[in-house]
């Protein structure tokens, strides 16, 4: 192998590294986030995706939309709804027999935890980000974004659903 080459190599494998291991890094931070923050709330750290979705649709949203929104499966944002039902944070408004097309909505005491909520939320984002400019955030976001997108298609490439 060239010398070139094997720079290249390992300057990918770096990279390679460097960017799974921060991903992951970043993954546990904020799974530990939420989970110290909600902890305190008597919720768990699986709640905070829907109670911010919800928040942030304040016509409520169909069990498939949250699901969408929280990128989540459906049984898991079923079993999240149901404990926040329980906890009096979320309610299902329904006209019909047909819960997955009814909307979910937060309750008084659910727009209560959510502001909590959203407020710990700005804090944890202004705590990792406290380095960088709103240009450089901007930036970084729109990048990341552009990632993911790029990975997913690459594994629809992959799987040979194109």
């Amino acid at each position: 192998m060239k010398a070139e080459n094997k720079k290249t190599v390992l300057a990918m494998e770096n990279v390679f590294t460097t960017f799974t291991r921060d991903i992951a890094r970043l993954y546990r931070a904020v799974q530990k986030i939420k989970s110290a923050e909600m902890e305190s709330m008597g919720l768990k750290g699986t709640h905070v995706m829907c109670l911010f979705h919800l928040y942030r649709h304040s016509d409520g949203l169909t069990p498939a939309q949250l699901a969408s929104e929280c990128n989540e499966d459906k049984a898991a944002v079923s079993r999240n709804v149901a404990d926040l039902k329980q906890h009096g944070l979320a309610q299902v408004q329904s006209q019909e027999s047909k819960t997955y097309r009814a909307h979910i909505t937060l309750t008084e005491k659910g727009l209560t935890v959510a502001r909590e909520i959203e407020k710990k939320v700005e804090s944890a984002v202004t705590a990792g980000g406290s380095f960088m400019t709103d240009k450089e955030r901007d930036a970084f976001y729109q990048t990341l974004s552009r990632i993911a997108d790029n990975l997913e298609n690459y594994i629809i490439q992959l799987e040979g659903k194109e």
